[in-house]
């Protein structure tokens, strides 16, 4: 079923499109992250310029963050307060984010970069996410305990001034750590089109210390109106939204989100983390080969 996308100039598959999103919804529901960090480049590899796949996957996920903040609501898994600030920190970045994407796109450098800023973030956050796994995992088998590391935020966040009370999240920080971490996801989602529960869901674990039944919910919270934010950006500034992709990939993405949703119930977190971890680190892997070989045909412009 070929689909012809107005913004991108080529046609394209749809049912590839629409598994592409259906695929992203699942990672939604099952592990709080947006999942705009696999479809983005997996739209790369299928040929879909990189400016135009980024702005496009931002619009989908929020579809995708919809359905799992209301489930995740429904069970109170969401610190509304926490969030907020978050949000409002969100849509400082993707103001900051248009003008980095707009200057790099004006050199002639924005495809490059998008390609670095996934092999090093994903290259990262999915060595750790191994790392940790495999380590549970192997204590599971021997029957050994895992100490758990006490849950408490960085000290750099402890010495921050203007102390807020968050009662869902357990904490009592200052409001600028929320804010400053929204600010950085608002920026790599306007750069990158992910949701950046990649990278939230273990700071607001590990930096701001929040109680982990609520880190979810709160994740795909920000996520939401960030990624709305950043969508309304795209389409005034860069003009790279393509209505017809990202309706393709919202249509999979909806439906996946419940299945997700469901399924991470029955699973093993740790085997789930696992899986999820090896998928990372492959699509890093792919993109940092496409960075360094060289094209079936290469071409150039110029006079005869």
């Amino acid at each position: 079923m070929d689909v012809y996308l107005p913004i991108a100039n080529l046609s394209v598959n749809g049912l590839i499109i629409v598994g592409l999103g259906a695929l992203t919804g699942v990672l939604s529901g099952m592990f709080g992250v947006g999942g705009g960090f696999l479809t983005t480049p997996l739209m790369i590899f299928y040929g879909i310029p990189p400016t135009v796949a980024a702005a496009s996957a931002a619009s989908q996920v929020t579809g995708a963050s919809v359905s799992g903040v209301f489930f995740q609501s429904r069970r109170g898994g969401v610190d509304y307060q926490m969030g907020t600030v978050m949000v409002a920190g969100g849509i400082v970045g993707t103001g900051i984010g248009a003008l980095l994407f707009r200057l790099l796109e004006r050199i002639g450098q924005i495809d490059t970069v998008i390609s670095i800023l996934y092999v090093v973030l994903l290259g990262s956050i999915g060595s750790l996410m191994a790392k940790e796994s495999i380590q549970a995992i192997r204590a599971e088998r021997s029957g050994e305990k895992l100490v758990a590391k006490k849950r408490r935020h960085h000290p750099m966040v402890a010495s921050l001034p203007m102390r807020w009370r968050f009662y869902r999240s357990g904490l009592y920080i200052s409001p600028l750590a929320p804010l400053l971490l929204g600010m950085c996801v608002g920026i790599l989602t306007m750069l990158m089109g992910i949701g950046g529960g990649f990278i939230l869901v273990p700071a607001m674990l590990y930096i701001l210390g929040m109680s982990a039944n609520v880190v979810v919910g709160t994740s795909l919270w920000q996520i939401l109106f960030t990624t709305i934010a950043t969508t309304m950006m795209h389409a005034l500034t860069t003009h790279a939204v393509d209505i017809v992709l990202a309706s393709l990939l919202l249509f999979g993405s909806v439906t996946g989100a419940q299945v997700g949703s469901q399924f991470a119930q029955k699973a093993s977190p740790v085997r789930l983390r696992l899986i999820l971890a090896v998928i990372v680190l492959l699509v890093a892997a792919r993109m940092a080969l496409g960075l360094t070989y060289n094209p079936a045909d290469i071409y150039t412009v110029a006079p005869l």
